[in-house]
């Protein structure tokens, strides 16, 4: 099959995994869409909002949709990092034996993932970088596609632990989940409040799933795209000459090279489902508040003004 062809019936699979997803999850579109950007490209997402706006659901839904095998890990402060990744017992005759941990499935929702400390957030890094986890000195692969999408609650700041930068740049999208419409919250109340079971037929398998993030990474991108990300993603950062006024005052780090890489196979994605052979500087501009929002840190000047990092990004743009 032709990569062309290859996109145009990922449009339609699209389309229907959409449909599918709606007949359990009420409005959130924008969210959905990229979050399965970033399962079509191979990326993690990190998700931001209120308790009760059915993240683990959409994520539960989604991984059903796909045919994906799924864990959800509840992050406590009392977690351990073997409660993640497994460890090792003596058996029977007593010889070492590798009991695998909840991060051995295709999808790990680490919901609350703040609420943990950073030795347990950090059992997750090598997993989401190299696809893999260290036991004892012993290397074990995780099954492809794999993906982590955590979930962190913007408001309980008592007993949380911030993210460190170097585990927020390995996701790749960080999506926040707005409250519901009126309309969209009679429609949750109206569907969740009877008796009734809705049944999500999966669409794609695993296999389906790596061919379509070969696919992406197929796709050709214009030089002047290309150029376009990377120089966006420049403008974030202080202290560069040529840096405009708005970063220097308001802007402490910019972000890294890693969120130009994700802006150009995000942009890949967002042309593919779109029916585009190509993505244009448009691609960029979709995907770019969820790739550069968690890589950008305010100084002091713009959280006393009240200046979001979306503000910051869209002066950018």
């Amino acid at each position: 099959m032709s990569d062309v062809t290859a996109i145009e019936n990922l449009v339609e699979k699209h389309k229907a995994l959409k449909n599918e997803i709606a007949k359990v999850i009420v409005g959130q579109n924008e969210v959905i869409d990229q979050i399965l950007l970033s399962i079509y490209t191979g990326g993690h997402s990190l998700l931001i909002g209120v308790p009760g706006l059915a993240k683990t659901l959409m994520v539960n839904t989604i991984a059903q949709t796909l045919g994906l095998d799924f864990k959800r890990i509840q992050f406590t402060p009392d977690l351990m990092p073997s409660d993640i990744l497994g460890s090792e017992i003596l058996d029977q005759d007593r010889k070492f034996k590798f009991i695998k941990g909840p991060v051995f499935a295709n999808i790990i929702l680490a919901d609350e993932i703040n609420r943990t400390p950073p030795k347990t957030q950090a059992a997750l890094l090598e997993a989401m970088q190299e696809r893999a986890v260290t036991i004892s000195g012993v290397q074990h692969q995780l099954s492809l596609p794999y993906f982590v999408l955590a979930t962190q609650n913007p408001i309980e700041q008592e007993g949380t632990y911030p993210l460190p930068e170097a585990q927020l740049d390995r996701f790749m999208f960080a999506i926040e989940l707005k409250y519901p419409s009126i309309a969209e919250e009679i429609e949750v109340v109206k569907t969740t409040t009877t008796d009734d079971t809705v049944t999500v037929n999966p669409l794609f398998n695993a296999d389906e799933i790596v061919a379509v993030q070969h696919l992406i990474r197929r796709i050709p991108v214009p030089e002047n795209v290309i150029e376009y990300a990377v120089k966006l993603v420049n403008s974030t950062r202080p202290n560069l000459s040529g840096t405009s006024e708005f970063v220097q005052q308001y802007i402490d780090w910019g972000a890294g090279p890693r969120a130009s890489q994700n802006l150009i196979l995000a942009a890949k994605a967002h042309a593919a489902v779109n029916g585009k052979f190509s993505p244009d500087a448009e691609d960029v501009q979709a995907v770019a508040i969820g790739i550069l929002r968690h890589r950008i840190i305010k100084n002091y000047k713009a959280e006393a003004e009240g200046i979001s990092e979306e503000q910051i990004i869209a002066e950018l743009l």
